[in-house]
């Protein structure tokens, strides 16, 4: 594995030592770890997904634990965009605005969440991202469940814009 500690080509924490410089012989404070950083979509369970050593290696069940968490966020932005929080008689415009602003927040931090876990340019993931945010919109954004999606105003939030 010559090579292989290029850092142009890795990325990752790689071993620390202890001053010794080189490779060897050095104490190594973290454990040495290989891995590119793909730059062009990739297939494959091996890929780190929003936190380091996430979903780890070798570990089908837990690349899979994690494209049900990105599906479900996407779901979840989908479901935000169309809710509605606020009663139309609502007498009360700071509540109402505190309440909408925090909504706001809590669906553009899950947004760009899921736009990370896109950034790992795993395949896998981008389809479970495109995927939960079709099936959120069919079920509450779409004509197919809420016929009045056509006229007027459908959700408290501005549109997604991220």
């Amino acid at each position: 594995m010559a090579g292989m500690n290029d850092s142009s080509h890795m990325h990752g924490v790689g071993a620390m030592n202890n001053g010794t410089g080189g490779g060897g012989g050095g104490m190594s404070m973290m454990p040495h770890r290989h891995m590119m950083m793909h730059m062009t979509f990739f297939w494959g369970k091996n890929a780190e997904i929003l936190f380091s050593g996430w979903p780890g290696y070798d570990n089908l069940g837990m690349y899979v634990l994690a494209l049900v968490i990105v599906f479900v966020l996407t779901v979840v932005v989908e479901w935000l965009s169309a809710c509605k929080f606020i009663k139309e008689s609502s007498n009360n415009n700071v509540a109402a605005g505190l309440v909408q602003t925090l909504m706001y927040g809590i669906r553009i931090g899950l947004a760009y969440m899921v736009m990370l876990a896109v950034m790992s340019f795993n395949a896998g993931v981008f389809l479970v991202a495109v995927a939960g945010h079709a099936l959120g919109f069919f079920f509450f954004g779409s004509r197919a469940f809420n016929p009045s999606s056509g006229t007027g105003k459908t959700s408290d939030l501005p549109p997604l814009s991220c």
